[in-house]
């Protein structure tokens, strides 16, 4: 049975392995690097598990064993709308397609409306259509595209 949930200092070792994965799979993608950036797995969730940060960290459990993290945040936006953005969902290979990167991100749904969030965000990178497609199943839809231009 898959279920999610807030992490407890005891998810730290699932966690970084998990984010490890994640990091290494968005740099590989087109527009990965520029998402990641100089962020490290130690650093985001040293970020992430900070309180007073407005990032709750919630981890994906199937059958006891934790295979993914969703990481969220609430903040106020423009026009002082709070926005909930999902900052990070993964859950590792091999356990996709159970419901646990759904019961993610009903977790996260939920906790953004208690937050006041008027808007939920989620990010996909260029190309990355099995993102799209499950954030479109959740309930997303696309309503901005951000287009970069180099200049070195």
């Amino acid at each position: 049975m898959e279920l999610a949930r807030l992490a407890r200092p005891e998810d730290r070792k699932a966690c970084t392995r998990l984010l490890s994965q994640a990091l290494v799979a968005a740099e590989s993608m087109r527009g990965g690097v520029a998402l990641v950036g100089d962020a490290t797995t130690v650093s985001l969730l040293d970020r992430w598990t900070q309180p007073g940060d407005g990032t709750q960290l919630l981890v994906g459990e199937y059958e006891g064993v934790v295979v993914g993290l969703l990481a969220v945040t609430a903040a106020p936006g423009p026009r002082g709308v709070t926005t909930g953005l999902i900052r990070c969902c993964y859950v590792e290979t091999g356990a996709r397609g159970v419901g646990v990167g759904t019961a993610l991100m009903d977790t996260a749904v939920a906790w953004c409306a208690e937050k006041g969030c008027a808007v939920v965000d989620a990010v996909a990178l260029p190309g990355d259509r099995t993102t799209k497609q499950r954030l479109e199943g959740s309930g997303f839809t696309a309503r901005l595209l951000t287009l970069s231009r180099r200049l070195d």
